[in-house]
């Protein structure tokens, strides 16, 4: 149902199949690209020829090949962090909004002080403390990007923990394991689909800030974030090598926030059929 409505929006169609071209060409990187993204086969900033489609970067690596393998550098951690900061976010923010008290408050006053600091600043302070891998950089994005979709989901949990419902099945004695998985999560999914999709958008650009700035995925294992990085000094001449990594990373950001707004109209019931 959802897939159909999706497919029946252009717009969100055209992220979908932007996403999958990316998505295939991350798990296919050892058969699609031609060179091995870490020799050195051609000149120095070579143009793009009918042997290097997108020429060579700095060191003479087949930038075709590198930009194939950074796809999966990319959205590994777009998805496997967003889906880490998805998890922490819901679990505090559920366990808050159901017990409040002293535990809620623990948790929405700590939810509070991780939200006073700048996450970029806070993200590249983490990784400069730890040595810098694609998976060290999945649990720094992960620990700076939970505490915004914590607090919705802490709202929503409060609103719905007053439904009529709710208040019956605890008092016929229900546990709070089981009115929280049968009861209060269900009616989260929406809202948790729509977060989880447009996250993996803001994870992915948070990568390539990091990467950009050197403390994100290391050489020579690329990432689109650490080609503009290589790259930049050689702008001027060579403006593909860091346009084309650029562009590469606004348009993973943009289909999966064209996919992010369809899912939010499709599972907003007030929003439904305004499109």
């Amino acid at each position: 149902m959802v897939l159909g409505a999706i497919l029946k929006r252009k717009l969100a169609l055209l992220g979908l199949i932007i996403i999958a071209v990316f998505a295939t060409a991350a798990i296919l990187a050892p058969w699609l690209a031609p060179y091995d993204p870490t020799v050195s086969p051609g000149d120095f900033a070579a143009p793009p020829s009918a042997t290097f489609w997108l020429g060579t970067d700095l060191l003479g690596r087949d930038f075709l090949s590198r930009l194939i393998h950074g796809a999966r550098a990319t959205l590994i951690i777009g998805v496997v962090a967003n889906g880490i900061a998805v998890a922490i976010g819901t679990f505090i923010g559920v366990t808050a909004g159901y017990l409040r008290g002293r535990v809620g408050s623990i948790l929405m006053r700590f939810t509070d002080l991780m939200m006073a600091f700048p996450a970029l600043l806070l993200a590249i302070l983490l990784a400069a403390l730890l040595k810098p891998s694609i998976w060290i950089v999945v649990m720094v994005i992960a620990m700076v990007s939970w505490v915004q979709l914590a607090r919705v989901v802490y709202a929503e949990t409060v609103s719905l923990a007053e439904r009529e419902y709710v208040v019956a099945v605890r008092a016929i004695g229900a546990s709070t394991p089981r009115i929280l998985f049968r009861h209060i999560l269900p009616h989260l999914i929406p809202t948790l689909i729509v977060w989880g999709t447009l996250g993996i958008a803001t994870t992915s650009l948070f990568e390539a800030t990091l990467s950009f700035l050197g403390i994100g995925v290391q050489p020579p294992t690329p990432s689109w974030g650490n080609m503009v990085n290589e790259n930049q000094t050689y702008f001027e001449s060579a403006p593909w090598l860091v346009f084309i990594p650029g562009a590469a990373i606004g348009l993973l950001a943009l289909s999966f926030n064209l996919i992010g707004d369809a899912l939010r109209d499709i599972l907003d019931p007030t929003l439904r059929g305004r499109h």
